[in-house]
């Protein structure tokens, strides 16, 4: 039998609404693979609910990471998420430099809808850019790809030829996978597309529109990624396997009236994730 594979997950954890840590270690464990969280803040709620209690782990990170190493652990990646400080960057930047063999994932979460988050100054976007240019694959949303390339964020559908060109400037950047969710091409459709450079191929999953943004679900959709190459799978079934239990996940939420700080219902949809289906078609962009 195989050894199961391990996760370092670096990421806040939050008490209420389904995000980072609580929907990325059930989520990826349900797919088989060991989470091992490394983690960065604890909150009683995500900061969508305004009012929260917050207790920073910074000094954690590399305690931590000294003791991994002392104990010899390996870790098959390396998954950064939401970070609060140039430290945790920092911090970020040696786990990445001790395990050189692993798979290093960034989510680089600053910001949705066309602006940043407020924690997020434009000094700590920049030093993104440098766990970005370390990553073997990385998954902005559309927001964080134009802050990553200084591009204003597009206010109408984008041509095939204009996100294919972000994709490849974005894998100039250093990461040799990149996808980018919640994209409107020019036929209307809300899309995530993905560039593998190695291969030279583009890749588009289309989504349905559900009108309603919940917290937490650029950390399903990246987490379910990240679990799916680990797996084994090529990159457009990775992102069919992720934006198909991602989408069934929020239209489940909006069909309750789930309030969207209470994040996205996936706990009774854990055994589809098991099985291992896909839903979805994937094509070329």
């Amino acid at each position: 039998m195989n050894a199961i594979k391990k996760v370092a997950a670096i990421q806040d954890i939050s008490g209420l609404g389904r995000c980072s840590l609580t929907v990325i270690i059930p989520l990826i464990s349900a797919m088989g693979i060991q989470v091992c969280p490394v983690t960065t803040t604890v909150l009683s709620a995500h900061t969508g609910f305004g009012d929260f209690v917050k207790r920073d782990l910074t000094d954690f990170m590399m305690p931590a990471l000294e003791h991994y190493k002392k104990l010899g652990v390996e870790f098959d990646c390396i998954y950064s998420g939401f970070l609060g400080s140039e430290e945790q960057i920092d911090h970020c930047l040696e786990f990445f430099s001790t395990y050189k063999n692993a798979l290093k994932i960034v989510d680089p979460v600053m910001g949705d809808d066309g602006k940043s988050y407020k924690t997020y100054t434009q000094r700590l976007c920049r030093r993104m850019g440098e766990l970005v240019a370390v990553a073997d694959i990385i998954t902005p949303n559309l927001t964080e790809a134009a802050i990553l390339l200084g591009e204003d964020f597009p206010k109408a559908p984008m041509l095939t030829s204009e996100i294919r060109s972000w994709l490849v400037r974005l894998s100039e950047k250093g990461a040799r996978i990149v996808v980018i969710t919640s994209v409107v091409l020019s036929d209307g459709k809300m899309t995530t597309v993905g560039y593998d450079r190695d291969k030279g191929t583009f890749w588009k999953v289309q989504n349905e529109y559900v009108p309603i943004n919940y917290s937490g679900g650029g950390d399903m959709f990246a987490s379910i990624l990240a679990g799916s190459i680990l797996n084994g799978d090529s990159l457009p079934v990775a992102m069919n396997r992720a934006a198909a239990f991602t989408e069934l996940c929020i239209r489940t939420t909006y069909s309750y009236g789930t309030p969207w700080s209470d994040g996205i219902m996936f706990e009774s949809q854990l055994p589809w994730l098991m099985s291992y289906q896909e839903l979805k078609d994937f094509s070329p962009l």
